[in-house]
C-alpha cells in the first residue's frame, strides 16, 4: 500500500485497521493504533473499530473508553455499534460513571430502543451490582432476544440473586427461548446456592435431551451443583464422566468432598489428580486444606500446606492461613492457632482473628478471647459479625455489662447484623425462612408442627442449650428464641409436606448454632428422617440421631 501509494485510500485503511485491531491469530492493537492515529480524518467505522480492539481486552478498556471521549470532543457522532463496543469495556473494568454517561448518549440519541445497546446496558449494571436497574431496563424492553434473558439471568448469578435467577429462568422456559451452555452454566450454579436438587437435576436431563454438548465448563457446574445440594454420589459420577477436566474441575470435585466431611476421599481425589499429570494450583489447596481441616487431619493439613511453597512453588495466600488456623482451632489446638497467626509472613485479616476468637469461647481460651476482641474490632470496625462473636464471648462469661456496651459500639458504627434464612425445595420451587417468619402462606400449620415437634422433643428429654442467645433474659425466653430459628421452620415445613422416604435438605447461610445442632439430631432420631444441613461452613448429614460430623463441629 505504500509503495503503490494507497495509504490514504480509506476502505483499504478501515480493512488494515480493521485486521490488525480485532483478527486472529494477527491482532495487534498497537500497531492498529498506529495506522489509525496517523489517517488523517478518521471515519465512523475506524473509530468503532479502534474502540472494539480495545474493548476486546480487560487491561485495555481504560484506552476504549478514553477513545470514545475523544471521538465525542471530535465532533463523530456515535452509532449503536459505538455504544455497544464502549458499554463492553465499562464492563470490564467495571467502570459505573463511565457507564451512566454513554447510557444517558444512547438516551440522548433515541437509541434505546436497540435490543443489542439495551443487552450491553443490563450487561453494565449486573457487572455494578445495580442489579434492580438492569432488570428495570430487562423489564421495559419491547423485543428480548436470546442474549437479553442470559444476560440477566447471569448477572442474578453473578451479584447472589439465585432464586430471582431461577425464577426468571423458568419465565424464560415459558417463553420458549432455548439455552446455551453459558447461561445453563450459570443456571446450574443458581441451583446450587439455593440447594435446588430436584430442579438441578432437571436441568442436567434437559441438558441431555437437547444434546447440548457436557464441556469442561458445564460439566465443573453440575459437580459443583450435585455437591452444594447434598448428593454428592451424583457429582462423582459427572466427574467421572467427563471426558476432559482441568485444575478447575479436580479442584471443585476435591472441594465438593471437603464440604462433606470426607477428608479422606478427598485427599485421593488430590492424588489421583497428580497421578493424571493436571497440576494443582491455589484453589486446589484450598479445597485440600479445607478437606484437612473438616476432618480433623492435622498431620495431614501441615504435610500438604507446606508442600505448596517446597514442591509447587506456591506462595501461600490469605485463604491458605485460614484454612490452617481452622484447623488447629477446630482440633482444639488454640494456643497453637495463636501461635501459628502470630507467626505469619503476612498481616492476619479479620476472618483469621474471628475464627480464633470462635475457637476460644468453644474451648474455654477465655482470657486469650478477651485479649484479641480488640483485634477483631480494629480490623473490620463495621462488620456486625464481628461484633456479635465479641458479644457472644462476654454473654458465655455473664458479663452483661460488657454485651451492653458491645452492642451500643454497634449501634454507633451503623453496623448491621447479616439477617439469616433457611431453604428448602419442594416441586421446583425453593421455600426461604427468616427467624420468626409470618409470611409463608402455609405458617399457620408450621407453627403448629413446630409446638409439635417441641412437645415429642421434651418427652426425649431436649433441654436447651441457650449459650448462644445473646440476651440478658431468662432462660425460658432463651428456649422460646431458639424455637423460631429458621431451619427449625424449614424442617417443619419439610415434616409436612414431604413423603416419608425423602430426606429433607436445608440450606441455611449462617452456621447452625449448638442448640439447633442438638434439635436436628433428635429430630432425625424421633420423626426417622434423614436430614440434610449445608450451612456456611459444612454439610451436616443427619440420621438416626447421629450427625455425619461427629459434633467435631
Amino acid at each position: 500500500m505504500i509503495r503503490t501509494n494507497f495509504t490514504q485510500d480509506i476502505f483499504l485503511l478501515s480493512k488494515l485497521i480493521e485486521s490488525y485491531a480485532i483478527t486472529l491469530p494477527i491482532r495487534k492493537i498497537a500497531h492498529a493504533y498506529k495506522l489509525f492515529s496517523w489517517t488523517h480524518q478518521p471515519n465512523l467505522f475506524m473509530w468503532n473499530t479502534i474502540i472494539r480492539g480495545y474493548s476486546i481486552n480487560d487491561l485495555s478498556s481504560l484506552k476504549a473508553i478514553a477513545l470514545y471521549k475523544d471521538m465525542h470532543l471530535s465532533g463523530i457522532s456515535s452509532n449503536s455499534f459505538t455504544f455497544g463496543f464502549v458499554l463492553k469495556a465499562c464492563c470490564n473494568l467495571p467502570r459505573l460513571e463511565e457507564g451512566k454517561m454513554v447510557h444517558s448518549q444512547v438516551l440522548k440519541m433515541g437509541l434505546d430502543y436497540e435490543t443489542h445497546v439495551v443487552n450491553g446496558l443490563i450487561k453494565l449494571y449486573t457487572s455494578c451490582g445495580r442489579v434492580d436497574e438492569a432488570r428495570d431496563l430487562f423489564d421495559e424492553m419491547s423485543e428480548r432476544d436470546f442474549v437479553s434473558w442470559s444476560t440477566m439471568v447471569s448477572g442474578y448469578v453473578q451479584n447472589g440473586c439465585s432464586n430471582e435467577a431461577l425464577v426468571l429462568f423458568k419465565q424464560m422456559q415459558a417463553q420458549n427461548v432455548k439455552a446455551d451452555e453459558f447461561t445453563l452454566a450459570s443456571v446450574v450454579g443458581a441451583c446450587g446456592d439455593m440447594g435446588a436438587l430436584d430442579l438441578g437435576k432437571w436441568l442436567h436431563s434437559y441438558i441431555g435431551e437437547e444434546g447440548i454438548d457436557i464441556d469442561i465448563v458445564l460439566g465443573t457446574s453440575l459437580v459443583d451443583m450435585y455437591s452444594k445440594c447434598g448428593s454428592l454420589d451424583n457429582a462423582i459420577r459427572v466427574f467421572e464422566g467427563m471426558s476432559k477436566r482441568d485444575v478447575m474441575a479436580w479442584s471443585t470435585m476435591i472441594g465438593g468432598c471437603a464440604i462433606h466431611g470426607f477428608g479422606e476421599k478427598a485427599l485421593k481425589m488430590f492424588h489421583a489428580m497428580k497421578s493424571a499429570n493436571v497440576r494443582p494450583n491455589s484453589v486446589t489447596f484450598t479445597s485440600v486444606l479445607c478437606a484437612c481441616s473438616h476432618s480433623g487431619l492435622v498431620k495431614e493439613g501441615c504435610q500438604y500446606f507446606n508442600s505448596m511453597s517446597l514442591e509447587y512453588g506456591i506462595t501461600p495466600q490469605i485463604e491458605h492461613y485460614g484454612c490452617m488456623v481452622d484447623l488447629f482451632c477446630r482440633a482444639g489446638l488454640v494456643l497453637r492457632a495463636h501461635k501459628f497467626i502470630q507467626e505469619m509472613p503476612i498481616k492476619p485479616n479479620a476472618v483469621l482473628w474471628r475464627t480464633l476468637l470462635g475457637a476460644c469461647k468453644t474451648h474455654g481460651y477465655k482470657e486469650l478471647g478477651e485479649s484479641i476482641t480488640r483485634e477483631v474490632l480494629e480490623l473490620e470496625p463495621h462488620s456486625a459479625e464481628n461484633y456479635v462473636l465479641v458479644s457472644n464471648v462476654y454473654a458465655s462469661l455473664g458479663r452483661w455489662s460488657s454485651v451492653s456496651k458491645v452492642r451500643s459500639q454497634m449501634k454507633h458504627k451503623k453496623a448491621k447484623k447479616q439477617h439469616g434464612w433457611s431453604s428448602i425445595e419442594m416441586g421446583f420451587v425453593v421455600h426461604q425462612f427468616v427467624m420468626g417468619d409470618e409470611l409463608h402462606p402455609e405458617i399457620r400449620q408450621i407453627y403448629q408442627m413446630l409446638d409439635q415437634m417441641a412437645k415429642k422433643l421434651k418427652q426425649e428429654g431436649h433441654v436447651a442449650t441457650t449459650i448462644d442467645v445473646l440476651h440478658d433474659i431468662d432462660e425460658e425466653e432463651k428456649e422460646h428464641a431458639l424455637g423460631f430459628h429458621s431451619e427449625r421452620l424449614a424442617i417443619a415445613y419439610g415434616l409436612l409436606r414431604l413423603s416419608k422416604d425423602s430426606p429433607i435438605r436445608i440450606v441455611k447461610n449462617l452456621r447452625v448454632c449448638t442448640d439447633c445442632h442438638s434439635v436436628i439430631k433428635l429430630i432425625s432420631s424421633v420423626y426417622k428422617r434423614d436430614i440434610i444441613v449445608r450451612d456456611r461452613i459444612r454439610f451436616h448429614h443427619f440420621r438416626e440421631g447421629k450427625c455425619s460430623c461427629n459434633d467435631y463441629w
